[in-house]
């Protein structure tokens, strides 16, 4: 059985289950650990096809995009957008959830 790269991995789960990229995507953010997002956005450029294509679906230079989500890429939220456009996600600005406290 040919051993399969973890990014390879996470980006056939990301195409079988689009849902499962959303929820960890939102995880991340929460958490706010850029580098992990930087992966798992890699991940999912894989599942749509590769930089390149997502680069000329969202008019950006493939070159961009690579240093953008290399592990020292900071991300500006106009390629963060185009970014994420190209997978049929936006970000958002919800509310913060605070559990009621009983006293």
């Amino acid at each position: 059985m040919k051993d399969r790269a973890h990014d390879d991995a996470m980006a056939d789960a990301f195409r079988k289950d689009p849902t499962y990229a959303i929820e960890l995507l939102n995880s991340i953010l929460e958490d706010g650990e850029q580098g992990e997002l930087l992966i798992a956005l890699r991940q999912m450029t894989k599942a749509f096809g590769g930089v390149a294509k997502v680069a000329e679906t969202a008019q950006l230079n493939g070159t961009h995009i690579y240093r953008t989500l290399s592990a020292n890429g900071n991300p500006e939220i106009r390629s963060l957008t185009a970014i994420l456009k190209t997978m049929g996600l936006r970000l958002a600005v919800q509310p913060i959830r605070h559990q009621a406290t009983h006293v």
